[in-house]
């Protein structure tokens, strides 16, 4: 008797998805990241509507959806956030032009509006705060070296904490202050390292003793075996571990704000713009493929333009009287 597990079949609309999701793999060179929250976005749709068939997605099918979506509890007592139905909306959008393309009979894809979403607040540190979150990773041990040259780093570069921990050893250039990264959408950037970045990571660096590729690895006590680790070849840190990290330094430090690691990211944009850098030369150090996405930080910059204003507006000069 033949007990072989065969694979569960898949519907003509998960057959869909499954080609769609490959060809934002390959032809579009997505991140996996990317392809696995679309493939979630698109499965709860299926399985809410029990859907089967691309005929099956309607404009009266994804109103109830998108319905539900909206009164839909965040497990934190309040419903979901615009943004995030929006992203809903563009998922489901994606995946019927694509296919269009292939000349399959379902929705269009223009019967789904996005509809405008708020505009997302940006939560920064003034300088001064980042400094005390700086300073409050003091210590000479490998530990509170190590948590001092992310800290340094992140605001330093402006990097996500994604990046950050894809760092390995031999990507950084302390010499030109300068190293490539790959972020978003496998776009390459320069990446630069401020004097006091360099010093951080010069003291964090010259301190390790092992032979681990990554820039930033867990500490490990002679004779513990981390178990979380025990199957990895590396000792790398994770973007949970860059997290708690970040936020313990802003509780010793006294911030009293929610710091994330993409908090000093905000700083890193907000401080350039608050310094004279303008907007295009911060979308390109961001690694930001739209202007649009940049244009968050407006609120930088109109600022600045009402100091200019301020300055400048109705003060002309007098004419020399004739004597």
């Amino acid at each position: 008797m033949d007990e072989t597990i065969k694979p569960k079949s898949l519907s003509p609309l998960e057959e869909q998805a499954k080609r769609f999701l490959e060809h934002l793999e390959i032809e579009m060179n997505r991140s996996l990241r990317t392809i696995e929250s679309y493939g979630r976005a698109l499965n709860a749709f299926f399985v809410w509507g029990r859907l089967n068939t691309p005929t099956d997605i309607t404009a009266e099918r994804v109103r109830e959806y998108r319905l539900y979506l909206n009164r839909k509890p965040n497990g934190r007592g309040d419903t979901l956030k615009k943004n995030t139905q929006a992203y809903q909306a563009i998922v489901l959008r994606t995946f019927l032009k694509y296919l269009a393309k292939q000349d399959v009979k379902t929705l269009a894809a223009e019967k789904i509006e996005v509809g405008k979403t708020p505009d997302r607040q940006v939560d920064f540190l003034e300088f001064e705060e980042v400094e005390r979150l700086i300073t409050s990773a003091g210590g000479n041990d490998i530990k509170q070296l190590r948590d001092r040259a992310i800290l340094e780093l992140l605001f330093s570069s402006g990097l996500r904490v994604s990046e950050l921990v894809s760092l390995d050893r031999d990507h950084l250039n302390l010499d030109k202050e300068e190293f490539s990264i790959r972020g978003k959408g496998s776009k390459l950037r320069i990446v630069f390292i401020s004097p006091a970045a360099k010093t951080a990571l010069s003291n964090y660096l010259g301190k390790r003793t092992d032979i681990d590729p990554a820039l930033f690895v867990a500490s490990a006590k002679k004779g513990f075996v981390n178990k979380k680790n025990a199957k990895r070849d590396t000792l790398r840190l994770t973007p949970r571990s860059v997290q708690r990290l970040v936020k313990h330094y802003a509780k010793k430090a006294g911030i009293i704000k929610d710091v994330h690691p993409h908090t000093l990211r905000h700083s890193f944009a907000t401080d350039l713009l608050q310094n004279g850098a303008d907007i295009r030369s911060v979308q390109s150090m961001l690694g930001h493929a739209s202007i649009t996405t940049t244009q968050i930080y407006t609120h930088i910059t109109d600022e600045r333009l009402k100091e200019i204003h301020k300055s400048f507006h109705g003060k002309r000069k007098k004419k020399p009287s004739n004597s």
